[in-house]
């Protein structure tokens, strides 16, 4: 009866190729919407991922990089009193207004004050050692190669910044950041684009690298009461990225609608579905009756349509998957913010096989009264 699930297919794949197809499509939406949703909110923390270092070092209860408050200057002693802590370098975020063309107006940009040295941390995978020395040069800015548009600017370009002169020495790729434009800049400019003049030494963040083989979960738990007793607080490299994405993936909401619509493209699939394995199924009760006047049972038919569902989803798996990946590496190629994992394949795979399965169930509504008396109608 397998076999025949599979030959059925075959010999009649135009009536299970409108199934396959809004399988597919149902794959290939949540495999988009994954994708984007993962894309948008780890840009969030775009600040650590992009960046060296294995401690990050900020105002306690910090939940992302843009709720920074400013923290003690001793924090930077405490870093360097570990053995394993080799680098401390000081990371200044400040909010600011961008006033370039008159037609463009002003424009809400996050400032990134970073040490500009060749083995700086702070962006350290994103810059090139040409571009860090670049920011030397006062009231030198890069920006992500992206936001030039939107700033309504070239290289070479110069702008006010939080009422100060600034000028575009470089574009990079892979600075973009949720909810703005990121600006980044030596510290020596940040500091000079802070209003208020006591708090220009002032920084909201210590970035730490350690030696090679040191564990940063050690160096953090070591840390923990130190910075309790300074007021300030250290996470782990990864447990700050971590932290920034899933506040703006949930305390935002933002991540709640993404779950909301994965749960409607979810029911619709299996709505859709169902119906053209419905269809597919009746078409075709003639065939089954026989079946069942020859001696197969309810069950075993039942087994050939469960069947057909779930190549029709292995197929629109496959199909979905091609699909999504020539479509991520377009949006790859716009500077489309995506991002993806294996986990998150996994996961989209199997809801893809739920859709094809649960329609399958529904589809052996269409034999439940089947009667071998039709045959002689």
């Amino acid at each position: 009866m397998v076999a025949l699930a599979r030959k059925t297919l075959i010999y009649e794949w135009r009536k299970f190729l409108p199934a396959a197809l809004a399988v597919a499509f149902s794959g290939l939406l949540l495999l988009m919407m994954t994708a984007l949703m993962f894309g948008i909110f780890s840009s969030a923390g775009v600040y650590v991922s992009r960046s060296g270092g294995d401690i990050w070092a900020g105002y306690p209860g910090t939940q992302t990089v843009e709720l920074g408050r400013p923290i003690p200057r001793d924090t930077e002693v405490w870093l360097h009193m570990d053995p394993a802590v080799v680098q401390v370098e000081p990371f200044q975020w400040l909010d600011g207004d961008w006033r370039g063309p008159a037609e463009r107006g002003s424009v809400s940009v996050f400032i990134s004050g970073i040490d500009p040295n060749p083995n700086g941390l702070m962006f350290s995978r994103v810059l090139s050692a040409t571009e860090r020395a670049l920011l030397f040069e006062p009231d030198a800015v890069i920006v992500d190669a992206a936001d030039l548009s939107k700033l309504g600017l070239g290289i070479g370009g110069t702008a006010f910044l939080n009422g100060h002169r600034v000028r575009i020495v470089a574009a990079a790729n892979g600075l973009r950041t949720l909810g703005g434009v990121n600006i980044v800049t030596s510290i020596a400019t940040a500091r000079t684009l802070v209003g208020d003049p006591a708090e220009r030494d002032k920084v909201a963040y210590y970035v730490a690298r350690l030696a090679p083989g040191a564990d940063p979960d050690a160096v953090r738990n070591r840390l923990v009461p130190v910075a309790a007793a300074h007021r300030f607080a250290v996470w782990t490299h990864d447990e700050f990225a971590y932290n920034a994405a899933t506040y703006w993936m949930f305390e935002t909401g933002a991540g709640l609608g993404f779950i909301f619509l994965s749960f409607v493209v979810f029911l619709v699939g299996v709505v859709i579905t169902s119906q053209t394995l419905f269809a597919a199924v009746a078409s075709s009760v003639r065939e089954y009756a026989m079946l069942n006047a020859l001696g197969a049972g309810i069950g075993a038919l039942r087994r050939v349509i469960l069947e057909q569902a779930f190549w029709v989803g292995t197929i629109g798996v496959i199909v979905g998957g091609l699909v999504s990946l020539a479509l991520a590496l377009l949006a790859h190629g716009q500077d489309v913010p995506i991002s993806f994992n294996y986990i998150a394949a996994i996961a989209c795979g199997a809801l893809v096989m739920a859709i094809a399965l649960i329609s399958g169930f529904l589809a052996v509504g269409a034999i439940n009264h089947l009667e071998p008396a039709t045959l002689l109608r």
